[in-house]
This record gives C-alpha cells, structure tokens and sequence, in this order.
C-alpha cells in the first residue's frame, strides 16, 4: 500500500431537535471523538461536520469523495430521517457500517425525560437507514449495537471493519508484480489478471527476468556488504543437518542471495509493487535458474516487510499474504505438509517466501544441494511460526467467474519439526481431528497454497469477504 487508508466517522442527527432542546447538540457532538478513540493507528481517521440536513449530507459525502475516503462509520447520534442518510448510499462506493452506541445500559425509567430519550436514541433509525439503503439497491450496511460500557466488545468490532476496509484499501490503486509463470502443471493457480483486476482492482503487471539480471549487475559492493549484515544479523545459518540434501553455506552462497535480495528490492521498488507472485524453472544451470534459486532470502526479507511475495508464481496467494498481512496476522507462504496422527496435527509449511516477522523464535538458513521438485540449489529458511492461535486462509478461482476465500483457525504448537531447510509449523484444530479437518479443507476446493498467519482473524476475514463481495468458506 503506498499511502494510509482514510476512514471517516460521520455523526449523524436531526436538525429540528437542536431548535427545541437546549444542549443537545453539544451532548450528542461529544460521541464522535469518543468512538474515535476505539480505533489503530492503521488508518487516518477523521471526524466530519456533524451531518443533520440532506444539504449537509451533500455537502459532506463531496468532501469525502475528495479525500478519497476508503470506507466511513455512520454514526447515529440520535433519531434521523433516513433522507439524511441516503446521499451516503447513493454517491460512496466505499464500506460503510451503521453505529449505534448508547451512553446507558438503560434508561432511568421513572426519572426519564424527551432529552434523555433523544441522548439514547442512537438505534432508533438504524432500521429505517438499512431498509432505505435496501429500497435504493445498496448493499446493507452492517451495523454496530452496543452500550457506551461494553467497551471490549466496542473495540473488537471497530477494529475487526477497521482491518477489514484496511485490507480492502491494501488493493487500491496497487500493482501486483507477475514474474516468469507459474509452475508447469500446477491448474489451480493460473489467474486471469483481467478477472483479478475485476475484482481487487489493481493492475497485474508482467516483469521479465531480464530486468532482474540486470538490478543484479548493478548490485554495487556497499549495497551487498550492508545486505549480508542483515541476513546474519537475522538469521542463525546452521550446519547440514541429518538430511543429505543439506549442506554448508558458503561465503558465496550468502554473497549471491545477497545480491539477488538487494535486486529484489529494486525491482519492488523501480516497479511500486504491493505484493509479487514469481517463479522461473531454468535449465543446465543458466543466469535465470540461478537467479530464481537465490531469491528466498530477498523474498522473505521482503514478505517480512509488508510486501508480500508468493512461489510458483501463486497471484492469488500473494492476494491472500496481503490480506493476512493488512489484517495483522502476518502472512507467510505455506501449503499442506505430512500430518500426525498421534501429535492431532499437520505440518503446514513450504520453501520459498515466509515471514520471519511471525516465526518462534530465530530462523535458520541452510544450504541445500538441490530443491525438490524444482530447478537449481541454494540456501532455504527454516522455521515455524509462533505457537498460539493461527489462521489459515486460501483463495480460488471458481467456475462462475467469482473469486472464493477459504479460511480456517487453528493453534501451532511448539515441536519438533524437519530439518530440511523448509518452514513447517505444526497446526491442530481443537474439535476437529486433524484427518477430518484436511478432508474438510480439501473439498472445499481452495488453491494448494495458503497464508499462514498468527492470531485468530476469522472475524475481519467475514467482515472482508462481505465488503468485497467475496464468497467465503470457513472451516470449523
């Protein structure tokens, strides 16, 4: 994302109450930076002018078409027709969430007067408002019930939309880096980049190899020192291991995934890409197998920054890296590994992209000799994610031309894992038998490839799919 999302909160009322009650427009003005303080520093957040006529609403909703807002919290101060409403509806094509939030749990029922009512009326026009945005062809609003007190369920749904619109807005205007092709074979990831562009509306665009090669030549020797101190600043490189295919890692291997991750970073950079899908098999040894067998360290010192990459030239699972990554669980590139039937678990892991942000504990570096199933040798990363709560989330392309989200939570568990210079973190599902959780996910039909995040995000993943017009699938 190469700018921060605006979100608007929007106090809306009724104009002809303030001629008759005294005070009552200052009262309900205060609800505005008192719901404001529930949200992240993800997002720019700014408070409109108190909205109580339809002038006012059309006054506003240009303003905010100005500022090219990403999504705005409809928040009903008190009673309002729906007309103050509908401009919102009918001139912003952005997430918009109705919010009634009452000062009491209750009223004082014996003590109550006209001005306490109106104070505490926040839901009254909720109802009106949704069946107005139903009568014009507007997608519902969602909406937010809650008194003033019950602070932690407040927070979690405002930060949960927060996440969401974030995510949302992680697409807008981006570019999505698409380098080589996918690998041969692999049907469930091809991706027409017009229907992606349909849907996440961002651009796909095509990079060469050629232009890699030539960010790798023009490496200069400050830039690669500087880069092989992070890398051993970051990582633990580590001995062979009991596997064969393993080895040392030489002071040449680290130079050349050096250079080919300070490439990376131009390329991301000379091309303003929000997240990349690559892959290049390569043969006998060329420049480009080389050049695609060094890059896992740049690609996870990428993916561990914020820009997502994904292997096999996986676009939607970049889409989906980026997701996890804007919705706070990181994001790291993954698929299905052997599972365990006494542990309850399955490996879940993958060479390739990871993101070091999220892994338990230091990762490791290992040379090996050859990488299974693909061309060329190199050093590959090691690690699992941090033990807790975990999400997984896949993405496919269906048949009716609509794009599906599959997602599911679990728990990593700490553990041994293979020493075979991959990730693999070890996830179970309380509830469900790992066998029967893998039979579940599978038919539901997703892409071999995953995000793996930490966190539990099933909630900002629904609240996502809905404001994208997503079809969603979780597996619980």
């Amino acid at each position: 994302m190469k700018y921060k999302p605006v979100i608007a909160i929007v106090p809306l009322g009724h104009y002809i109450y303030f001629e008759q009650f005294e005070g009552l427009y200052e009262e309900l003005n205060k609800k505005s930076a008192e719901f404001a303080a529930y949200f992240e520093d993800t997002a720019e957040i700014l408070i409109t002018d108190y909205v109580d006529t339809v002038p006012k609403a059309f006054e506003t909703v240009r303003s905010l078409k100005k500022q090219d807002v990403d999504g705005i919290f409809m928040l009903l101060t008190t009673y309002l027709p729906s007309a103050v409403a509908a401009p919102f509806a009918n001139y912003l094509d952005v997430p918009q969430i109705l919010v009634g939030i009452q000062p009491l749990p209750h009223l004082d029922y014996k003590k109550c007067t006209t001005f306490m009512q109106l104070v505490n009326d926040d839901i009254c026009a909720m109802p009106e408002i949704a069946g107005a945005y139903v009568r014009l062809g507007r997608s519902m609003p969602p909406c937010i019930v809650a008194a003033s007190r019950q602070t932690e369920e407040i927070r979690a749904e405002v930060l949960a939309w927060q996440r969401a619109i974030v995510a949302k807005a992680a697409f807008k205007y981006a570019q999505f880096g698409y380098l080589g092709h996918t690998y041969e074979g692999m049907y469930d990831m091809h991706t027409d980049p017009t229907a992606f562009s349909g849907t996440f509306h961002s651009h796909v665009k095509m990079l060469e190899m050629c232009e890699l090669a030539q960010l790798a030549d023009a490496v200069t020797e400050d830039m690669l020192r500087e880069k092989i101190s992070v890398i051993r600043n970051t990582f633990s490189i580590q001995d062979p291991s009991v596997d064969p295919l393993t080895d040392y890692v030489q002071d040449s291997d680290l130079e050349w995934s050096a250079r080919m991750a300070c490439a990376l970073d131009m390329l991301v950079k000379n091309n303003d890409l929000s997240a990349l899908a690559y892959y290049y098999k390569g043969e006998n040894n060329n420049l480009y197998e080389r050049i695609g067998a060094a890059l896992i360290i740049g690609n996870t010192l990428l993916t561990s920054s914020g820009i997502p990459l994904a292997g096999e030239a996986d676009l939607k699972t970049a889409a989906t890296m980026l997701i996890m990554s804007k919705l706070g669980g990181g994001g790291s590139f993954a698929e299905l590994h052997p599972f365990d039937i006494e542990g309850d678990c399955v490996l879940v892991g993958h060479d390739g992209p990871h993101n070091i942000a999220i892994s338990q504990g230091q990762p490791i570096l290992r040379k090996l000799k050859k990488y299974h199933g693909k061309s060329g040798s190199g050093i590959g990363v090691e690690f699992s994610i941090r033990a807790g709560d975990i999400t997984m989330l896949s993405m496919n392309y269906q048949p009716n031309g609509r794009f599906k989200l599959i997602a599911a939570a679990g728990i990593s568990l700490p553990g041994d894992i293979p020493q075979t210079g991959n990730t693999n973190t070890r996830v179970t599902f309380p509830g469900i038998p790992v066998t029967e959780f893998i039979r579940r996910w599978c038919e539901a039909g997703p892409t071999h490839h995953l995000a793996l995040g930490v966190g539990n995000h099933l909630r900002e993943i629904r609240y996502f799919a809905r404001i994208m017009n997503l079809d969603l699938e979780i597996i619980e």
